[in-house]
C-alpha cells in the first residue's frame, strides 16, 4: 500500500494537518509562526528512518534549513512589533517576510536544499514535501505580497526549475526541479486570484499524487531503471499521459490552469513574462519526452524474458483518471469560447 504508515506516523500526520490549519487561521504573525514550527516538528518523524541513512540525513538537513527560515521569520516579526510601531517600512518588511516564507517552501533563490532532501526520502514523503508543505507558506505569503519582488522570484523559479533539470538521472531530483518550476506558476496564480491558485494547486497535487504512486509501485528512482525494466503497454501509456499532463501539454488536463494564467498575462500585456513561462514549460516537456522516449522506443535494452505487471486494483483507477485527462481540451475549449 502507498501509505504504509503505522500508528505513530499516523499521529504525526494528524499533527501535520492541524498545524497547517493553525498557521492559516491564526490572527497574528506569532500564531502563524507557532503553526509553522509545529508543522516542522511533525514532519521530521515522518522523514527519519533508522534503517536508512539517507532519510536521517534528509531529516537533519530539513530541520536545519527550516529552523533558519523560522528564526528569520521570528526575528522579522519581533522587529516589526518592537521597532516599527511609530514608522512604517512596509516594503522592506514585506520583502523580508516573503524571503523567509520562500525559503520554507523551497523557492528560488533559496531552493538549494530542496532537491538534496528529496533525494533522501521515499515517494510518500516526496509527495508531502511537494504538495502539503507548500500550503501554509503560500497562504501566509498572500497576506503580505510584494508584487515587484514576487514577480522576479516567479521568473527565477520557472527558469532555474527548467534549466536545472538538464543532465539529471534521478527521477526524484527531476520531480524536485519540476516542483520548483510549478512553484513559479503557483505564485503567478496567487497574484491573479486565490481561486485560481486553489484550482492550480488541486490539479498539480492530483498529478504528482499519480506520479509518486506509480513510481512507488514500480520501485523506480532513476531514469536508467525505466530503460532497463520491461513495462507492459498499459504502464507505458499511463506514464506517457501523466508526464505530458504534468508538463502542461494542451490536450491534457494539466494545461487547463496554465492556459488561464497565460490568458491573464496576455490581457495585461505581460508578453515577456508569458514568453518566459511558455519556454520554461517547453524545456520541462523536453525532459518528460526524454523519459517517455526511453521507456517506449529503446526496446533493445529490455529483458525480453521478464515483463513487469502491477497486480493492484488501485492502479486501475489511476489509469482511468489518466485517460480522463484527455477531457482537459474539451473543458478548455468550452471555457474560453
Amino acid at each position: 500500500m502507498f501509505f504504509m504508515i503505522n500508528s505513530n506516523k499516523m499521529f504525526f500526520m494528524f499533527i501535520l494537518f492541524f498545524s497547517s490549519l493553525i498557521s492559516i487561521s491564526a490572527n497574528s504573525w506569532m500564531g502563524c509562526w507557532i503553526g509553522l514550527e509545529i508543522n516542522l516538528l511533525s514532519f521530521i518523524p515522518l522523514i527519519s528512518n533508522n534503517k536508512n541513512l539517507m532519510s536521517t540525513e534528509a531529516s537533519l538537513k530539513y530541520f536545519l534549513v527550516q529552523s533558519i527560515a523560522s528564526i528569520n521569520f521570528l526575528f522579522i516579526i519581533l522587529f516589526k512589533m518592537f521597532f516599527m510601531k511609530n514608522f512604517e517600512i512596509n516594503n522592506l518588511f514585506s520583502i523580508m517576510i516573503n524571503s523567509s516564507l520562500l525559503m520554507k517552501m523551497g523557492a528560488t533563490p533559496f531552493h538549494f536544499w530542496f532537491p538534496n532532501i528529496m533525494e533522501g526520502m521515499n515517494w510518500f514523503n516526496c509527495f508531502i514535501l511537494m504538495s502539503w508543505q507548500k500550503i501554509s507558506p503560500m497562504i501566509l505569503l498572500s497576506y503580505y505580497f510584494n508584487n515587484e519582488f514576487i514577480m522576479i522570484i516567479m521568473i527565477m523559479n520557472v527558469i532555474i526549475g527548467a534549466l536545472s533539470g538538464f543532465n539529471q538521472t534521478s527521477i526524484r531530483k527531476l520531480m524536485a526541479f519540476s516542483s520548483i518550476n510549478n512553484l513559479g506558476w503557483l505564485l503567478a496564480a496567487m497574484m491573479i486570484s486565490e481561486n485560481l491558485w486553489l484550482m492550480y494547486f488541486i490539479f498539480y497535487t492530483f498529478l504528482i499524487l499519480i506520479m509518486c504512486f506509480m513510481f512507488f509501485l514500480l520501485n523506480v528512482y532513476y531514469i536508467n531503471q525505466i530503460i532497463n525494466l520491461n513495462f507492459n503497454i498499459l504502464l507505458k501509456i499511463s506514464l506517457f499521459i501523466n508526464f505530458f499532463s504534468l508538463g502542461g501539454l494542451p490536450p491534457f488536463l494539466g494545461f487547463f490552469p496554465k492556459w488561464m494564467i497565460i490568458n491573464y498575462m496576455m490581457y495585461n500585456n505581460l508578453y515577456l513574462m508569458n514568453f518566459i513561462f511558455l519556454m520554461s514549460s517547453l524545456i520541462m516537456l523536453f525532459f518528460y519526452i526524454r523519459i517517455v522516449y526511453l521507456s517506449i522506443l529503446l526496446n533493445f535494452f529490455k529483458l525480453k524474458w521478464f515483463k513487469i505487471y502491477i497486480k493492484n486494483n488501485m492502479f486501475k483507477f489511476i489509469n482511468m483518471f489518466s485517460f480522463i485527462s484527455f477531457s482537459g481540451l474539451i473543458f478548455n475549449t468550452l471555457f474560453f469560447m
